[in-house]
């Protein structure tokens, strides 16, 4: 009942639009003065606030879809159509109202002061999220830290704040909730409540955000003007900040990483296939979108496994130069095994074997079963259009209503795992990940998926070549880590952009090496054949399309061909290849045309 409750709210207290404002002769009258009374009214209202912020498991695991790691179809039309001034919805500021409403009211309820003082904390922690997720997509922005008065003209149609202005406001909000938001276990609870170090994680991460920007981008896409010398300066102090707040976690003591030796092979995928994650997770989830089958509450109106089996919603696919990253058990690349590019020839079973055990918990590799153990599942090439076919959200349950029936897997929007690696990549970035650095962070993560931790001396030419201009043996490491790790956790598109590697974005896709066409393949290891690539000639003489067979099924089309013709890697969706573009401008989204237009005072962001 108080989660209907809690919808009700959030409809009355979000869906509030500026004409709105400008219509209502008292446009409080729903948040009206009667609300804040008690704790049990900060309550509601702050939960209502982060069931309106954290997202829904499918938009969760779509972060990443559009990214260097997966080959998608939709990838030509999001890096399209997704960028035109006429059609961005990123100028939304009734979430911003709401909080401020509620910094400005909560102080009427009567409580005592360590109360209060959380709340606010909460309060404040919620408005640099907005505002993180502003900067992040639009740069410079209108500030405000009260609600704005519908008659006050000067400042609903203000210009835009320096994107560095922004930025130090969003780090005094969140050092204001590291400072009075409480870290005390009912605060901590099913890791479903903003408390000290949820906002201590954030902090965290924007910081790495917003100090990697500065590094590696010359210019500030708002303006298209180089940084000043004290723009780019603060880069460093945010670095800085970001090493604090995980080293505060750190020496807390109250998480740290599941991870049971005897269990590595199955560990990292119980995170996110447990449908009760955060009840029995906590020592690793510090925030999570809890879902609860004694409440009813389920992540979706289809299942998960709908989503990782059913080409009608969804038909994720790795890049097969991401899988390429994933180590070999004794901490060696894969790659150097071969000489030269010859790793590109490698077939399925040998890609798969002595690997990182987080591939065969990411995807589905020879041996992956279902339903306990009792039923083999092959790559599909029908639905995973590179070969590479995710299972890391995908449950074991085999039943015939699992397309639609509800699940319940916890969302983990933030893991203790990003904190260790976000420590180390602040630290390698100020010059400071030391061997000791190193240990206590990045050895723990790699030691839980069974490989090897060799501290890097030297650059792995398959990284360097990854990540171009890159040669700090470290950071590629680092950076290998975090895809691995993070991979269909939404973090990735962040990644990318703030080490300045947009084309790896638009980069060509790769699939798995198919030896020959007309021939069985045996993909999941058991013996019988599962899978067969066939090619034909298209009306345009010497281009070789695929037609894929996958347990009686076919697909066939001009998007798939295979790097020699009638044998190599698969190269999916090539019917748009040529028109795929990035360019300095797409760091950043553009200002909704129809804002521009309405305010004289808004300024379009640089080459839009």
């Amino acid at each position: 009942m108080k989660r209907h409750i809690f919808a009700l709210l959030s409809v009355c207290l979000m869906a509030v639009s500026c004409n709105d404002f400008l219509s209502k002769e008292n446009p409080n009258s729903i948040e009206s003065e009667f609300f804040f009374k008690d704790e049990t009214s900060l309550v509601i209202y702050t939960n209502t606030l982060t069931r309106s912020w954290v997202p829904d498991i499918i938009d969760f695991v779509n972060g990443d879809r559009y990214t260097d790691t997966h080959g998608w179809d939709g990838l030509y039309n999001f890096y399209t159509d997704k960028y035109d001034v006429g059609d961005m919805t990123s100028w939304s500021w009734t979430f911003l109202r709401s909080v401020n409403y509620y910094l400005e009211h909560m102080g009427e309820a009567d409580v005592p002061q360590e109360i209060h003082d959380h709340y606010e904390g909460v309060g404040h922690f919620f408005r640099a999220m907005f505002y993180i997720g502003k900067v992040q997509q639009i740069g410079a922005c209108p500030y405000y830290d009260k609600v704005i008065d519908p008659t006050d003209k000067d400042a609903l149609y203000k210009g835009r704040d320096a994107r560095s202005y922004v930025c130090n406001k969003i780090l005094e909000d969140l050092n204001f909730a590291c400072e009075h938001c409480s870290g005390d276990a009912q605060y901590r609870k099913r890791s479903t409540y903003v408390n000290k170090y949820v906002a201590l994680a954030y902090k965290a991460r924007f910081c790495l955000f917003e100090g990697t920007y500065r590094k590696y981008h010359e210019v500030d896409h708002s303006t298209g003007k180089p940084w000043t010398a004290e723009e780019k300066a603060e880069g460093e102090k945010y670095l800085k900040e970001c090493v604090s707040a995980c080293e505060e976690i750190m020496k807390s003591g109250v998480y740290g990483l599941i991870d049971d030796p005897a269990k590595r092979s199955t560990q990292y995928r119980d995170l996110f296939t447990n449908p009760d994650g955060c009840a029995n997770l906590t020592k690793e989830f510090i925030w999570a979108r809890d879902y609860d089958a004694t409440y009813q509450v389920n992540n979706t109106k289809y299942s998960i496994n709908d989503y990782m089996i059913n080409a009608q919603h969804a038909q994720y696919a790795f890049n097969r130069d991401f899988v390429m990253t994933y180590l070999m058990l004794d901490g060696t690349p894969f790659t150097s095994k071969y000489q030269g590019t010859e790793y590109y020839k490698a077939s399925f079973n040998e890609e798969c074997t002595g690997r990182d055990l987080r591939l065969a918990q990411t995807m589905r590799t020879p041996g992956f079963t279902r339903n306990g153990g009792k039923v083999h599942y092959a790559p599909d090439l029908v639905y995973s259009k590179t070969g590479y076919q995710p299972v890391k959200w995908l449950y074991d349950r085999i039943d015939l209503d699992e397309i639609n029936s509800a699940t319940y897997t916890d969302v983990p929007l933030m893991r203790y795992a990003e904190v260790l690696l976000n420590y180390a990549e602040a630290k390698a970035e100020l010059g400071q990940c030391t061997e000791q650095v190193w240990n206590n962070s990045v050895k723990l993560v790699r030691e839980r998926a069974g490989v090897k931790s060799i501290y890097p001396t030297a650059a792995d030419p398959y990284m360097a070549a990854y990540f171009p201009g890159v040669t700090d043996p470290v950071i590629l490491e680092i950076r290998r880590e975090r895809g691995i790790e993070f991979t269909m956790e939404n973090l990735r598109q962040q990644d990318i952009r703030r080490w300045h590697m947009g084309e790896l974005l638009v980069r060509q896709k790769t699939g798995m090496w198919i030896p020959s066409i007309e021939t069985e393949l045996d993909l999941d290891g058991d013996g019988t054949p599962d899978n067969m690539v066939s090619a034909k000639l298209t009306e345009k003489a010497g281009i070789k399309v695929l037609t894929i067979n996958y347990n009686g099924s076919t697909l066939s089309g001009t998007d798939h061909q295979l790097s020699e013709g009638d044998h190599g890697y698969i190269l999916p969706y090539q019917a748009n290849r040529k028109q795929y573009n990035w360019s300095e401008k797409k760091y950043l989204y553009p200002v909704p045309a129809a804002s521009v237009t309405m305010n004289d005072n808004l300024d379009q962001n640089a080459g839009w």
